[in-house]
């Protein structure tokens, strides 16, 4: 199947991307894996034809929006993003109306609609420093209240309005499992995603995107790490540090719709038996404008 994916590739001048979360055996035919900007970066920046975005919607959405002259293909049509799907262009216009001085920072972890109807989007590795770059001094921060919450901690001198969307793996985690693992490994360096709640972010030595966590961990001479986030990290991590050991204080720590993505949907993508992936052109230019606004920053 490898080979096959191999032969598609250069027979259809196409890019594999994969996300962090994705399965081992995804992530090692992917051209490049990654966060979900980092990912639609690629997708913008590359020569290739058709790009095959292993990821949920909302990121091959943005690839899309980011590449409108490309075939961006999404394998699994069903793996989407409970936490974008909590909320929708129209409940962002009614937020808007009740706050008319507050900007809109929209989570690139959001649907094409509320990025659309948003000011300016933000990764959770820049957030704190978009809220800080903004003149106004109410933020509508949507849809990861958490997220939101690590930012306001960061920004005090500004009134957050948290939405109340969530990441339901992340809000897995709880104190009671952290402090059990910390107990058995006493010498284990505490990492964290800020999706995470407020309660178990306290917890961590170190918090961070995805892509940052990975950078602490491998410029760290600590050989444990209690890991709070997503355990498709851990392939990259044991790859890129095989002396190291990951914990994970819940087995239940994956996210389904990460996981939907097999070899063979990979395949069928390539083969061009997959819908590519659409964005409303009026959507889109104006999803363009929010995510324009955070590169120039």
């Amino acid at each position: 199947m490898r080979e096959t994916i191999a032969h598609l590739k250069r027979e259809n001048n196409a890019l594999i991307l994969a996300h962090y979360y994705q399965r081992d055996e995804i992530q090692e035919v992917a051209d490049f894996i990654g966060d979900s900007l980092e990912l639609a970066k690629k997708a913008r920046d590359t020569s290739a034809d058709t790009i095959i975005f292993c990821g949920v919607q909302f990121m091959a959405e943005t690839a899309k929006i980011l590449s409108p002259n490309k075939r961006v293909i999404h394998p699994v049509v069903s793996a989407g993003c409970p936490m974008a799907d909590m909320a929708s262009g129209d409940q962002v216009r009614l937020m808007k109306e009740k706050y008319p001085d507050a900007a809109v920072v929209c989570y690139v972890n959001s649907t094409a609609e509320v990025k659309a109807e948003s000011d300016i989007c933000c990764t959770s590795s820049n957030a704190v420093d978009i809220v800080k770059g903004l003149k106004n001094q109410q933020i509508i921060f949507v849809p990861d209240k958490n997220l939101g919450a690590y930012v306001a901690t960061h920004v005090p001198e500004k009134e957050i309005i948290l939405w109340e969307g969530f990441c339901y793996v992340h809000g897995l985690l709880n104190e009671e499992a952290i402090e059990r693992v910390k107990a058995e490994h006493e010498d284990a360096v505490v990492i964290a995603h800020p999706e995470c709640t407020p309660e178990v972010l306290k917890h961590a030595a170190f918090i961070g995107s995805t892509s940052k966590l990975i950078n602490y961990v491998n410029e760290s001479t600590a050989t444990q790490f209690i890991t709070l986030t997503e355990q498709g990290i851990s392939y990259i991590l044991s790859k890129n540090n095989p002396d190291k050991e990951f914990i994970f204080p819940d087995e239940a720590l994956y996210c389904r719709n990460m996981k939907k993505t097999t070899l063979s949907d990979v395949v069928l993508a390539l083969e061009g038996k997959i819908p590519e992936i659409t964005v409303d052109q009026s959507v889109a230019c104006d999803a363009e404008e929010s995510l324009s606004a955070m590169f120039m920053r």
